[in-house]
C-alpha cells in the first residue's frame, strides 16, 4: 500500500485526484471565472483576453507595452497581438514616449474610460457569485492564500 507523507490531505502519493490537485481545481476556478465575466462584458466589445490590460491602465495609465507585460505576466508576443486588437477595437491608442521614443506609452481610450464602471462593476459581480457564502473575512483569506501561493511559485524560480 502506497502511504502519503504526515499532514498531506488527499490520496496516497502516486494518485492524484482532480478534487485533490491545486492545479486541476484553480485551472477550472479560472476558466469559469472567465467564462461568467465574458457573459457580463461581450456586450461592450472586450473580451476576458483584454480585461487585465483596462484594469492596469486604470490603475495606472501610459505604461509602456514590457511594463504592462510585467504588471499582468504576459509574454511580450501575447501582449503585443492584445495591444493591437485593443487598438483595433478603439480601447487603447499608444503615443511615442517622450524620454524614449524608441518606446511608446499606452493610453486609454475615451470609450475605454467611460467603460470603466459597468466592466469594474461586472468582474466585482462574477467575484460575488464566485465567493457566494464567504463572508469578508473568509474571503480576504482565500485572497490571501492564492496570492501566497503564487508567491511561492515565483520565488521558487521553477514557474
Amino acid at each position: 500500500m502506497t502511504t502519503k507523507p504526515e499532514g498531506l490531505a488527499g490520496p496516497p502519493i502516486g494518485r492524484l485526484s482532480r478534487e485533490a490537485s491545486l492545479g486541476y481545481q484553480v485551472n477550472h476556478l479560472a476558466r469559469l471565472l472567465e467564462r461568467a465575466l465574458r457573459l457580463r462584458i461581450e456586450e461592450y466589445g472586450v473580451v476576458p483576453g483584454q480585461f487585465a490590460q483596462l484594469l492596469a491602465l486604470y490603475e495606472q495609465e501610459g505604461l509602456t507595452q514590457r511594463e504592462l507585460c510585467e504588471r499582468v505576466q504576459i509574454e511580450q508576443p501575447t501582449m503585443a497581438n492584445t495591444l493591437q486588437r485593443m487598438e483595433r477595437d478603439g480601447l487603447i491608442h499608444r503615443v511615442p514616449d517622450p524620454h524614449d521614443r524608441r518606446q511608446a506609452k499606452v493610453l486609454l481610450s475615451d470609450r475605454a474610460r467611460d467603460l470603466q464602471e459597468p466592466l469594474t462593476a461586472a468582474a466585482r459581480e462574477v467575484n460575488g457569485v464566485a465567493t457566494g457564502g464567504l463572508d469578508v473575512p473568509e474571503t480576504a483569506q482565500l485572497l490571501s492564500l492564492i496570492a501566497r501561493a503564487i508567491e511561492n511559485l515565483e520565488s521558487s524560480g521553477r514557474a
